[in-house]
């Protein structure tokens, strides 16, 4: 019997990210790989420049190249781009929402299912109320997160985006 021992998470994610981009038939580069695998690593969701500074240390990959591998992963509907003033990516697909902290500009993800059945019937309202036809609604939620609370930081520093 043979017993193949189990993948460590930064494999797992290699993996993933390899399988990934060969499915949709992009051609598989190391700065690509790589940018795949911190987007999809992140805990919170990365502006490009913090992706940059994570990718360096493995392989010298320049800012620009991480701007166009994130723009043709968006295109292959790998991450998503999120609006806003700043340009942040993300991997999570599956439907959801985010927390944006005022403080110190972190964005986390709020699961879907926390807002249900809520966020079904605001779109309802919406869609009757004003005639339209809702193909799909993002909910944004503002505030300090935890670590900022916890290191009493003051007032929001930052106002959301109109």
């Amino acid at each position: 019997m043979t017993i193949i021992p189990d993948k460590s998470p930064v494999a797992r994610r290699r993996d993933g990210a390899s399988a990934a981009l060969r499915g949709v038939g992009l051609r598989l580069t190391g700065p690509r790989r790589l940018v795949l695998e911190v987007v999809r690593g992140a805990t919170l969701i990365p502006p490009p420049r913090p992706c940059t500074r994570w990718c360096v240390p493995a392989a010298r990959v320049s800012l620009g190249t991480v701007y166009r591998n994130l723009r043709l992963l968006v295109a292959q509907g790998l991450v998503k781009e999120l609006p806003g003033p700043h340009a942040r990516f993300d991997c999570n697909l599956s439907e959801h929402h985010h927390f944006t902290c005022l403080a110190c500009g972190r964005i986390a993800d709020v699961a879907g299912r926390l807002t249900e059945p809520h966020s079904r019937a605001l779109v309802s309202r919406v869609a009757s109320s004003g005639g339209f036809s809702v193909t799909h609604h993002r909910i944004e939620f503002y505030g300090r997160c935890a670590a900022c609370r916890r290191k009493g930081r003051g007032r929001a520093a930052r106002r959301p985006p109109p």
